[in-house]
């Protein structure tokens, strides 16, 4: 997974993959910060590894920079928008993010290695793919109700009552798979611990758009990677970042170039746009830090199972884990 950082007000740019792509600004080889940045990127990866066993668990990201002197110009230019990419943050809300949390996902994905990093891989075809081949796999035994909003969920000694529009169905239990927030707002009568743990796992809105300009990506097409950050002059800010769909689906050579752009800064060309579209990411904050542990007060409680990839990372991966959970949980007979 390559990854570049392009400032437009001071027009740095890189793509740490290749030496070619680092200094696809040439003026970088001469640059005495750039250089300076480089080894502080080395000097965090070091310390970062040496903290793993040892990580204060009150501790946010912004704690550990602050605490071992890191430049601004490294937090801003390297390890911030890092993260902001890959938890759809912006900066500010990257400096709260919970350290241990940090931490173990970089070293799990090897992003504390400058050389030897693993290779990342996605599905062909993306997400929907998998979508469709578990479908196949259930076939019949499966009834699904597709557009059809659940309305409440009854929770009583008999079974869960799911509510709809125009019906509803009792079950044994229930397993939101679903938002925190949406679980939340779909449970008729929520327990404490319910409102805190689900309640306290925030979510942000980010506006995306598939289209194919390329001024979204770096100036240089050398310093174009499969993420691209785009630094704003806040760092309040959205995180604006393009995924090169070319890069990322191993498209061919003379395939029209496909771009993912979360939260553009200013309105993409409607020449080049397919479409507009809206989702939600999960915000990693000491306090859903503090929900997540506690995931064993309300999984299986009062028939209800809550599964996401907010009980994790973040990632699709995380929502199949938990998942997991949750079939190993019933098997266990856990719930009750």
């Amino acid at each position: 997974m390559s990854f570049s950082v392009h400032n437009p007000q001071s027009g740095l740019e890189y793509n740490g993959h290749t030496l070619s792509s680092l200094f696809a600004r040439r003026r970088n080889l001469v640059s005495p910060r750039f250089w300076g940045l480089l080894k502080e990127i080395a000097r965090f990866n070091r310390l970062a590894k040496g903290t793993l066993g040892n990580v204060d668990r009150h501790a946010t990201l912004a704690t550990f920079l602050e605490q071992h002197r890191f430049s601004a110009f490294f937090a801003r230019h390297y390890i911030l928008p890092m993260g902001a990419a890959i938890w759809s943050s912006s900066l500010q809300e990257m400096r709260r993010f919970p350290l241990p949390l940090f931490l173990q996902f970089f070293e799990h994905h090897g992003l504390l290695d400058m050389t030897h990093r693993p290779q990342w891989f996605v599905v062909p075809g993306g997400s929907r793919e998998y979508i469709r081949a578990m479908l196949a796999q259930l076939g019949d035994r499966l009834t699904l109700h597709l557009n059809a909003p659940v309305q409440k969920v009854i929770r009583d000694d008999r079974g869960v009552t799911v509510q709809l529009a125009a019906a509803s169905h009792t079950f044994d239990q229930a397993i939101f798979a679903c938002h925190s927030g949406q679980a939340l707002a779909m449970l008729a009568e929520p327990s404490k611990a319910e409102r805190e743990v689900l309640g306290d796992i925030c979510w942000q809105r980010n506006e995306v758009v598939l289209h194919g300009d390329p001024r979204w990506l770096p100036v240089r097409e050398r310093a174009w990677a499969s993420w691209n950050y785009r630094l704003s002059e806040h760092d309040r800010a959205r995180a604006c970042v393009t995924y090169n769909m070319n890069i990322l689906q191993g498209l061919p050579a003379n395939a029209p170039l496909f771009c993912v752009t979360l939260n553009p800064d200013t309105p993409v060309d409607e020449r080049y746009v397919w479409r507009h579209l809206a989702y939600e990411h999960p915000l990693f904050t000491p306090k859903s830090w503090r929900a997540q542990a506690r995931r064993h007060e309300i999984n299986g409680q009062r028939r209800s199972w809550f599964c996401g990839a907010y009980w994790y990372n973040g990632f699709h991966e995380d929502g199949v884990r938990s998942a997991l959970d949750v079939v190993q949980g019933i098997a266990a007979g856990e719930g009750r």
